[in-house]
């Protein structure tokens, strides 16, 4: 699929070119991954539409969302988001999955829960993929149901159970160089308080929701400092905006 590119030059650009040239596992640290995420926003600022994000989409758009789950290790995602997204099998495509292994990675990426109540939503399709490895960090007592996926859980003090733990886990224990954050807002926030985040993706959709009780891409506390962002690239298609930015130090 080609895009067309309008910073920094203006050209037409291939999408699975585009985001194979990403390389995050060689922006790793030692001690944890390479960290982007990826959301989409109304142009009124919202980032679902009667409660879910995929009204707000487009074609183009899906093809970004997976095609960044093919360059990373290992995906985050918050138990809420399973929930109402009903996230099934991360890699469905045989073609993106040969391309994950030729270009050294496992077929799927690990999907990464944090849960501080212990409650995850099992009904998620993707706890019934027999394909997918799950990793779920929990408080001491927490336990989890059999189900069809492989599920190892780590269970984490309370004063170990943050995002900054969660991710040298990552790092350490399971080899992931590159994360990718799909939300929900909640989970952005509390990784941008922890200072975790590399990059962020972001689809700008050419659609207005009027308002309603739908949240923003972040939602929590504010920063102690806002937090600057330097715009890498700027897509369009069909009206819709595709911006790369790389998250920053603090503005003073």
């Amino acid at each position: 699929m080609a895009l067309h590119q309008l910073i920094p030059e203006d050209r037409v650009v291939e999408v699975l070119e585009l985001l194979g040239g990403l390389a995050l596992e060689e922006r790793a640290g030692e001690e944890r991954p390479c960290t982007i995420v990826n959301f989409i926003s109304s142009a009124d600022g919202r980032a679902a539409f009667h409660g879910r994000s995929a009204p707000l989409g487009t074609p183009t758009d899906r093809m970004m969302f997976l095609g960044l789950r093919e360059q990373v290790d290992a995906v985050l995602v918050g138990t809420n988001t399973l929930r109402i997204e009903r996230y099934g099998r991360l890699i469905k495509d045989p073609e993106r999955r040969l391309r994950r292994t030729q270009a050294g990675r496992a077929e799927e990426p690990i999907a990464c829960v944090v849960t501080r109540s212990g409650e995850v939503p099992l009904e998620a399709p993707l706890f019934s993929e027999p394909a997918a490895r799950i990793v779920v960090f929990g408080p001491e007592q927490f336990e989890l149901s059999p189900c069809r996926a492989e599920v190892e859980v780590v269970r984490l003090d309370p004063g170990e159970l943050t995002l900054t733990t969660a991710l040298r886990r990552l790092r350490a224990a399971y080899a992931v160089r590159s994360l990718l954050c799909e939300g929900g807002p909640t989970l952005f926030s509390a990784l941008l308080q922890e200072r975790l985040v590399d990059e962020m993706f972001l689809t700008l959709a050419p659609k207005l929701t009027g308002g309603g009780m739908s949240p923003t891409i972040t939602s929590g506390a504010e920063l102690p400092e806002l937090a600057a962002l330097t715009l890498l690239w700027a897509l369009e298609d069909t009206d819709s905006l595709f911006l790369r930015y790389r998250v920053g130090c603090r503005v003073h």
